[in-house]
């Protein structure tokens, strides 16, 4: 079983200025049990049972999850801290089994670089409504980029403005391109419910900033910190090679 220590507080870098970091687990590292124990013993409280053994424990691991006995699995949690632009929340909260805790543009003002810039303009998929394929030309996606900037200063220098002149926080951020701006959120789920996220989420065909963050989340954090459960994730449910 791999050490967990250093993962806490680890931040990784996604997209432009965003970032995921993990400021707690259950069970904690200083506990002494590894989140892949803890879903073995869990999974064998119903017989008093603990530890057999690294062979007969990850034994009975991947029997749990290849037969979607996935309630152990629950048993382990993951709390993050998430930089990430609206446009990636507006789908992250679609996975309602997650708790969430987001900065408040009500209390905290917003900087003036608080903007998703793109490195690349894809284009729609002309057979999937929901979808992108394929990216734009060099010379349209540096004039689209030239003109998002140019978007973002205007808006904030409304919102500044705003701001200056007395407006409330809560209503001088409508200025703000708000699918764009950058949001801190704390983001909580079990292990159970985490692999489900994955799942959803990295496949090429999930929206690419969202698809980022999973990316990071899977290696970064959920293989190292449970290396049998993201094996046999990797083995009976992930579709992703």
């Amino acid at each position: 079983m791999t050490a967990i220590h250093g993962l806490l507080e680890k931040k990784v870098a996604v997209l432009d200025q965003g970032w995921v970091e993990l400021v707690d687990m259950l069970p904690h590292p200083s506990a002494g049990v590894s989140p892949d124990l803890a879903v073995v013993n869990a999974a064998r409280v119903s017989f008093l049972g603990e530890s057999k053994g690294d062979r007969r424990d990850k034994r009975l691991l991947f029997y749990l999850l290849r037969e979607r006995h996935t309630s152990p699995f629950e048993m382990v949690e993951f709390k993050f801290r998430v930089r990430a632009p609206l446009l990636t929340w507006w789908q992250w909260v679609r996975h309602r089994t997650w708790n969430f805790n987001a900065q408040s543009g009500r209390y905290t003002p917003f900087r003036e670089d608080d903007h998703y810039q793109p490195d690349r303009w894809r284009k729609q998929s002309p057979d999937n409504k929901q979808a992108s394929l394929g990216e734009l030309t060099t010379t349209m996606s540096n004039e689209l980029s030239q003109a998002l900037k140019e978007h973002y200063a205007r808006g904030h220098a409304l919102y500044v403005q705003a701001l200056e002149q007395g407006v409330a926080r809560e209503q001088a951020r409508l200025f703000l391109p708000g699918f764009a701006v950058y949001y801190t959120w704390y983001a909580k789920t079990d292990a159970h419910n985490l692999m489900n996220f994955l799942r959803l989420r990295l496949p090429q065909d999930a929206q690419y900033e969202i698809r980022a963050y999973a990316e990071a989340i899977h290696k970064e954090f959920f293989t190292p910190a449970m290396p049998w459960t993201a094996e046999a994730f990797q083995q009976f449910v992930l579709d992703v090679p």
